[in-house]
């Protein structure tokens, strides 16, 4: 378990050691940030979690999905108390706002409530209730300090990298036909009814995934046993890997970088209508607040992980973990915030990770190890062809597009047929039938 009931000799209750490690480790972090935000002039991490418990909360939907997540650590009549309450602090707050002329939102409640579970199960619940209402409220918790962080880093991105790498990507694209161009003319056509369908869900990526994390989490408080594997980690670890690579690779994204949106730095308003002509890729500056997070796609590596935790739940949850997939997918290309080959190595990064945290109770045998290891090859190796021979993949669409879709394809089959093999494949797998006969947690754990 993710937490223990521990008690001092004075009967008071506290973390065990690496739990108190994790907390002290955040708060440092959270503090860093927000003193290297302040010193650069722009909104930190603790000043934004600040209006979401006093003031406007930057999002409406990521509190509640916080919340949403602790609850499942909690029994049935008190979820009910929690979330009248915050429903009823967020009406407050919404009430007051309104009556100042400010913003109509929502945010504050969750926010409010989330840490009030924290106290209360720390110092007053004890045993099994204590330890699932402390795993699951750090799970939340966790969600919206990522989320804070994230989008402090982003300012950091558009400080450090004064230059972008877009001409590279585009000139890469060329191999697979430019898709977002091709896209982006679609949405156009499809007007505002589309457009905001697609925006819808491309916004709310994180109502979505704790729809799934729900139901993966769902038996929790009445079991007391945790998965070994739930989308929430996936989420978090992709959250930590992605943002950093974005300083490796810096990309605004065509609408940017090639129309409407980048202003006197753009080189001319050709996206989605004409690709731009351009023959030699350079280096080009850009302005020092646009995000340079592009590369890779994390829209397409969150959807997708969304997607691959879906397989195993009810047709509804599958039906609509494809759907957002495939609205995400089209959303990214087609509002002209990526370029294809974003999308192939977020994907790749995707299941790279998925690879190695899946099913952690089989080790890491030969199946695992390969995985990883190619995966990760395979994504260096993407991103270096991207900006090392983007003018050769251009200049010979078709063996290169085929070549950078089968890499993607070749890594999607691997995963497939390790994680989620039909019986007549599972039957010949050597990992797989070595795999130690599972407990019956496990077997519950296995399940979801």
């Amino acid at each position: 378990m993710l937490l223990e009931k521990v008690r001092t000799p004075g009967n008071r209750p506290s973390l065990p050691f690496a739990m108190a490690a994790v907390v002290v480790g955040v708060a440092i972090l959270l503090v860093v940030v927000q003193i290297v935000a302040m010193a650069a002039g722009f909104q930190g991490p603790l000043t934004s979690l600040a209006g979401d418990f006093v003031a406007t909360p930057k999002s409406a939907s990521v509190p509640w999905a916080g919340l949403a997540l602790a609850l499942v650590g909690i029994s049935a009549r008190r979820r009910v108390i929690a979330l009248a309450a915050a429903v009823g602090i967020d009406i407050v707050f919404a009430a007051v706002r309104a009556f100042r002329g400010g913003v109509l939102t929502v945010g504050n409640g969750p926010t409010i409530v989330l840490t009030g579970l924290v106290l209360i199960a720390w110092l007053r619940w004890s045993g099994a209730d204590r330890r699932n209402a402390l795993h699951a409220a750090g799970l939340g918790a966790l969600l919206i300090l990522a989320t804070k962080i994230g989008d402090t880093w982003l300012h950091f991105t558009a400080n450090a990298l004064p230059n972008v790498w877009d001409q590279y990507a585009l000139v890469a694209d060329r191999a697979l036909g430019s898709p977002s161009w091709v896209l982006g003319r679609a949405v156009e056509a499809a007007g505002p009814v589309g457009y905001n369908v697609l925006h819808w869900v491309y916004i709310e990526l994180p109502v979505a995934a704790i729809a799934v994390a729900i139901w993966q989490l769902r038996n929790v408080a009445s079991t007391g046993i945790w998965p070994t594997h739930y989308l929430v980690r996936t989420f978090l670890v992709l959250g930590l890997i992605g943002p950093v690579i974005y300083m490796l690779f810096p990309v605004v994204g065509p609408i940017f970088a090639f129309g409407s949106e980048g202003g006197a730095y753009s080189m001319g308003d050709y996206w989605p209508d004409v690709n731009p002509p351009i023959d030699q890729p350079q280096p080009m500056p850009f302005d020092d607040f646009t995000p340079r997070n592009c590369m890779p796609s994390m829209h397409t590596a969150w959807a997708l992980a969304l997607f691959l935790h879906s397989r195993r739940g009810p047709v509804w949850l599958r039906w609509g973990g494809t759907v957002w997939l495939l609205c995400t997918l089209t959303a990214t290309l087609g509002f002209g915030y990526h370029y294809g080959v974003d999308l192939i190595v977020g994907a790749m990064l995707c299941l790279t990770v998925e690879s190695a945290l899946r099913d952690p109770e089989r080790g890491w045998g030969w199946f695992r190890i390969r995985l990883v290891g190619g995966g990760a090859l395979a994504f260096a190796g993407l991103m270096l062809s991207y900006r090392l021979l983007a003018e050769t993949l251009a200049e010979h669409p078709a063996p290169s597009g085929i070549l950078l879709v089968g890499v993607l394809a070749a890594m999607v089959a691997g995963y497939w047929v390790t994680f989620f093999p039909p019986a007549w494949w599972s039957r010949g797998d050597d990992d797989a039938s070595s795999t130690p006969e599972l407990s019956q947690g496990e077997l519950v754990d296995r399940a979801v």
